[in-house]
């Protein structure tokens, strides 16, 4: 039987997402964040945690 820690992730932006790769953009939008300082809680999926990771440098992320 699995065990999930957090069904969901509290993510923050913390940087602009202007002069990033067009790849990092797309990926904030698929978080759906917008603004810096915005935060959106979204599911502990394998597809967000690999946007997540991918641009990393860029968030705040906690479990909720």
């Amino acid at each position: 039987m699995k065990v999930m820690a957090a069904n969901k992730l509290s993510v923050t932006m913390i940087k602009s997402k202007f002069g990033r790769l067009p790849r990092h953009q797309a990926c904030l939008q698929g978080l759906g964040l917008r603004k810096i300082n915005q935060t959106v809680e979204v599911l502990n999926t394998a597809e967000n945690r690999g946007m997540i990771n991918k641009i990393a440098f860029m968030l705040n992320v906690e479990e909720v």
